[in-house]
């Protein structure tokens, strides 16, 4: 723990706490009122500042840090930063992420002479409370610090919070206050577990009976149990991958995760059947998720639209623990900490079906007793190694697919490459297309809930900072226009010499997936129907802004690619240590056909022969080039 000396002052007792919770890296956009903490940061040397050229690249930044470090931290000027910080706080809160956002207010000179006066200076609000009240509805404590004999006391608490939820918190502090006095730390902030008392064991005890109940009342044809595990959110949130892992290996059990909790531990695991996610799941896992498997277990895992991938609700054969209660058909317990629950799950388990009782090579059976030789993979090990490869031949196999580039990644992932990836996943497309790479444990991350497009180009710079992560590199999936929200965010990648490579999808400069939401038909008659033309964006060759970002000292290279052979020289590149591809950033533009989707969206797509009359734009239907420009009628 950092030495403390006896002089302290506000500033001083910032910087200290935020180093004694193992933060390395504050992120953030400078601005007069944030000055002095920055200086001060500077002199203890403890953590370095990384300023980012937006507010919400520098949340995103954190975001990613602290759901890997388990607490990060962002620092910006008040109203005009603090309100650009305001999105990333927010999707930090709905998917618990610990977050600390900072903001530096006026002095309290200034907020006074606006009081007698009405003085407005520089980013100040008629509404003094501006700030403070939109914060409270996304963090979980909120403090204005204007007395610096207070501050310790308002620190403290707010860190705590933080640490104890799991959750983003603000700090707003007056510019005039940094270099006060004030108390020094003395102990350190921790972690207040909620009370394990009589109540909460019998509500635990009940639980658990409740769910062995369910187990029991749902049987498969031959009297067995057929229960599975979803692992979700919350197994990664509160470090429980640990005890996942003896469950199911104690068990036998089955399980899948959710998307958001893709690669919390080993998905090289035996009992592990790949990321279940409603319709978009991929056909072999829906099918043991759904139709052999008699009931479910969520384990932290979050009944969001984006998780049931187009299903509406759970089942009564569903147990649902998250939130701090369990869910068992239609009974519900309160109070139930998913920490405590895991372990008494795996002990009752054990005692009623016995070490290991639960396995079972579910397909193998599944081909003896019902399938015609074909229907199914013959076991595990074919189910596994089905999850990766395409069923069907490419729309257009002479240029790169969703599935084909996805497919190619994961071949390179877990055969080609011996360097340590970190996959980060946008939202949409790039994201349906990465929730089937075998990854490692730690190995991917995502914006699940908030689903803000291009969290993962600032989320990329988190990583690469992050202590768990530093001899990993990140490898960045993003669509064209999610790309075009955070681009700038390669500024700060190149600036630190972070060794990223960025796929920005390209599918001919469109939002793909809200034409898919909206208006699915689109994708229905290839090369004839024309986007709605709100989906449709500016085009850029993203790539060229490699050049514009590099310096002499600061390297990054930009390539296009559209068909596989150039995805393979590529990916061949990034094995040699030696090629100038490898000093810096890299930012790879896909070029993708404007009717590609990954195949795990097809549940959406209508058969041509019911597909409707395409009404989307007047003044009839423009032609669309192959790589998606107006002109060419070949579609």
């Amino acid at each position: 723990m950092t030495a403390i000396a006896p002089e302290c002052t506000v500033a001083r007792y910032l910087a200290l706490r935020l180093a004694e919770l193992g933060i390395t890296h504050l992120f953030g956009v400078p601005g007069n009122h944030l000055g002095p903490f920055l200086t001060t940061l500077r002199a203890e040397g403890d953590i370095e500042w990384v300023g980012t050229p937006t507010e919400g690249g520098a949340g995103q930044a954190a975001d990613a840090y602290a759901r890997l470090h388990g607490v990060g931290a962002a620092a910006v000027t008040y109203s005009v930063g603090a309100f650009n910080l305001l999105g990333a706080c927010g999707g930090a809160y709905v998917e618990r992420v610990p977050l600390i956002a900072v903001n530096a207010s006026p002095s309290y000179e200034q907020w006074q002479n606006y009081r007698a006066l009405g003085l407005l200076t520089s980013h100040m609000s008629p509404r003094p409370e501006s700030n403070l009240e939109v914060y409270r509805q996304v963090t979980v404590d909120a403090q204005v610090i204007s007395n610096p004999g207070l501050a310790p006391g308002q620190i403290d608490a707010a860190l705590t919070a933080c640490l104890t939820e799991r959750r983003p918190v603000y700090l707003e502090v007056m510019e005039d206050l940094w270099d006060e006095p004030c108390a020094a730390p003395e102990k350190p902030v921790l972690r207040r577990e909620r009370p394990f008392g009589a109540r909460s064991r019998l509500m635990l005890n009940d639980a658990v009976h409740a769910i062995l109940t369910l187990v029991e009342k749902h049987p498969g044809p031959d009297g067995r149990p057929r229960p599975i595990v979803w692992a979700g959110e919350e197994i990664d949130r509160f470090r429980l991958g640990g005890q996942l892992t003896d469950l199911v290996e104690a068990t036998g059990v089955p399980f899948c995760t959710t998307v958001g909790a893709k690669a919390v531990v080993d998905e090289d695991l035996p009992r592990f059947h790949g990321v279940y996610n409603g319709h978009a799941s991929h056909p072999d896992v829906r099918w043991i998720f759904k139709d052999w498997a008699t009931c479910r277990i969520g384990l932290g895992a979050w009944s969001t639209s984006k998780n049931l991938g187009g299903e509406q609700c759970v089942g009564g054969d569903w147990v649902m623990a998250a939130n701090g209660g369990v869910s068992v058909g239609t009974s519900y317990f309160p109070d139930v900490q998913l920490g405590h629950l895991l372990p008494a799950l795996q002990d009752a388990l054990v005692k009623a079906y016995g070490s290991g009782g639960l396995a079972a090579d579910y397909y193998a059976e599944a081909h003896a007793h019902h399938g015609a030789p074909g229907d199914r993979p013959a076991g595990l090990a074919h189910h596994r190694a089905s999850l990766h490869v395409s069923g069907t031949p490419s729309r257009h196999a002479e240029r790169l697919t969703y599935d084909g580039v996805f497919d190619r990644i994961n071949h390179f992932l877990g055969h080609e490459t011996r360097q340590d990836w970190t996959v980060v996943s946008d939202a949409a497309f790039s994201l349906i297309g990465s929730m089937n790479l075998s990854l490692p444990a730690g190995g991917f991350l995502s914006q699940i809930s908030w689903l803000s497009i291009g969290w993962s180009v600032g989320a990329a710079t988190g990583v690469a900072l992050a202590p768990e992560r530093e001899h990993t590199r990140p490898m960045v999936f993003v669509g064209d226009g999610a790309f075009q929200e955070t681009c700038q965010e390669i500024s700060t990648h190149t600036r630190l010499g972070l060794r990223s490579v960025v796929f920005v999808l390209d599918n001919g400069h469109f939002y793909g997936i809200e034409q898919m939401l909206v208006h699915p038909s689109y994708y229905a008659e290839p090369g004839f129907a024309d986007p709605d033309p709100y989906n449709v964006l500016h085009p850029w060759h993203h790539d060229r802004l490699a050049a514009v970002f590099a310096g002499e000292k600061t390297p990054a290279n930009g390539v296009s690619i559209e068909h596989p052979s150039e995805l393979d020289a590529l990916l061949a590149r990034l094995t040699d240590p030696t090629d100038p591809v490898n000093a810096g950033p890299l930012l790879v533009r896909v070029r993708l056909h404007r009717h590609d989707y990954p195949r795990a969206m097809a549940y959406k797509v209508p058969k041509p022969s019911a597909t409707a009359p395409w009404t989307g734009r007047p003044g009839g239907r423009e032609n669309t080039r192959r790589d998606g420009v107006p002109g060419n009628p070949r579609g």
